[in-house]
């Protein structure tokens, strides 16, 4: 893969079960042996993306662990998927997962008016008692929906020292014909009071100032990204921009993700918010001039990304 060093050594670990399509699954319905303990958990679905080169694996989960994996951090992720397009071995990520017939599965078609986007197929929905109860003490846990596919509040139990929500799948909804648009969160004010930062696009809620105000209000620490723009951050009734350099856009595609992985993990290290928000920006930046997860940072990327650049 391209930008990316880690040595495949150890498999994924992949936990199946059977989905049963009228009653749904039951937890009881897969067996969860001893699982490694993980630094950064992420759950929720991983796609397949329907691209011109074929089927691609994509997902906020995927973009984000393997961002969270460069840095350095054992990665836990928890999804319902099928096996269209089969899962590498990465070393340093552990998968739980039920099996769907079907992969939630997006294409995306770029106009000159901006993207449409079409959800083909959507798995079944996870249940956070899928997680395994080693895990629920990760440093950072990471509910990163792309279609309404988790609960937005946690549950008793789960005792995570960093809660990072990325909400464009509780933002969104589909069609008849299985077109995206946006839609409102009616568990908006609960989740980003419970959340330790909440990270979305500008493109989620349709540019809406007065929805983004709205979630910085009710946020401890709100991060908004805007494409080429770089990213701004809603803290404590305060907000600053933080401009992305400029390069050449190859592909897009992960780059929120990247971008909300990079704040988490920065956060939790350094509890500096501003800081934060600007390690993200270049991390999102250096992604966009590759494809699909080509994207995810490499060594070098992240110590460019990491300097603090005085003016």
């Amino acid at each position: 893969m391209n930008g990316m060093h880690h040595k495949l050594v150890h498999p994924v670990f992949v936990l199946s079960a059977l989905y049963a399509w009228r009653g749904g699954y039951n937890s009881s319905m897969f067996h969860v042996v001893s699982q490694e303990p993980v630094d950064y958990l992420a759950v929720g679905h991983i796609t397949v993306d329907l691209t011109p080169d074929g089927p691609a694996l994509g997902g906020s989960v995927l973009y984000a662990g393997l961002t969270a994996r460069a840095l350095g951090l054992r990665v836990g992720i928890v999804t319902v998927r099928g096996n269209e397009v089969p899962l590498p071995a990465w070393e340093g990520i552990q998968v739980v997962q039920v099996d769907a017939e079907t992969s939630t599965t997006f294409e995306n078609i770029r106009t000159e008016q901006g993207r449409i986007q079409y959800l083909h197929h959507r798995a079944p929905l996870i249940d956070l008692e899928m997680v395994p109860p080693s895990w629920r003490t990760a440093r950072i846990l990471h509910l990163a929906p792309v279609a309404g596919e988790v609960a937005a509040v946690l549950p008793k139990g789960f005792q995570p020292a960093l809660l990072g929500l990325t909400p464009q799948g509780w933002l969104r909804t589909k069609d008849a014909e299985g077109r995206v648009h946006a839609c409102d969160w009616p568990d908006a004010e609960t989740a980003a009071q419970q959340a330790s930062a909440v990270v979305l696009s500008v493109e989620d809620v349709e540019h809406h100032e007065e929805k983004i105000e709205h979630l910085a209000h009710h946020s401890r620490l709100l991060a908004v990204t805007d494409g080429p723009a770089g990213a701004r951050l809603f803290w404590h009734g305060d907000s600053r921009r933080f401009r992305a350099p400029q390069v050449e856009e190859v592909d897009a595609t992960g780059a929120g993700d990247i971008f909300a992985a990079s704040f988490f993990v920065r956060l939790l290290n350094t509890r500096d918010p501003w800081e934060s928000a600007r390690f993200a920006v270049q991390m999102a930046t250096h992604s966009v001039r590759r494809r699909g997860l080509g994207g995810i940072p490499t060594r070098e990327e992240i110590d460019i990304s990491l300097m603090e650049v005085l003016h």
